[in-house]
């Protein structure tokens, strides 16, 4: 595996409702396909490029995250750099959560990206090799996610 895992989408929508979805941290607990998202920090806004925002996490033992936005392009494309917060910062971290939307035919196509390229040495290689398959398959379910959400009426 390359330092950057994708998993793609074609979900029926327009991407406004997408990209909405996606530049509030209040609502990525609804959409984690993981189960590892509990809530957002500061949620209830729509972040812009520059922001940070904080989330509780819990992936066995509760731990919380800092999260820096580093793209965005307005319905197109969003990512946040994540790091944990207090002393585990300095050595876990820095990997990005990237979505793209691209407008075709029949809806959006949805590219999620898990990117490793700025993890922390100390933690990259640990994380690739035991987290890669269980964060494709978390992805492949957060587009899923993200698709019902949009698709139902109501």
């Amino acid at each position: 595996m390359s330092d950057v895992l994708s998993v793609q989408r074609l979900i029926p929508s327009p991407p406004e409702p997408i990209f909405d979805l996606l530049v509030d941290p209040a609502g990525h607990s609804e959409i984690d396909g993981g189960g590892t998202v509990k809530g957002a920090r500061s949620g209830g806004r729509r972040l812009v490029l520059g922001d940070r925002f904080g989330m509780d996490m819990k992936l066995g033992v509760a731990y919380s995250t800092r999260n820096t936005v580093i793209e965005l392009e307005e319905n197109r494309r969003i990512a946040w750099q994540t790091t944990a917060s207090g002393p585990a910062g300095a050595m876990l971290g820095g990997r990005i959560w990237r979505y793209v939307l691209e407008p075709v035919e029949g809806g959006t196509l949805v590219t999620e990206s898990w990117d490793l390229t700025q993890e922390r040495v100390t933690s990259k290689f640990v994380v690739k090799a035991t987290m890669t398959n269980a964060t494709k398959r978390n992805m492949e379910r957060t587009l899923a996610r993200i698709e019902e959400l949009v698709t139902s009426v109501g």
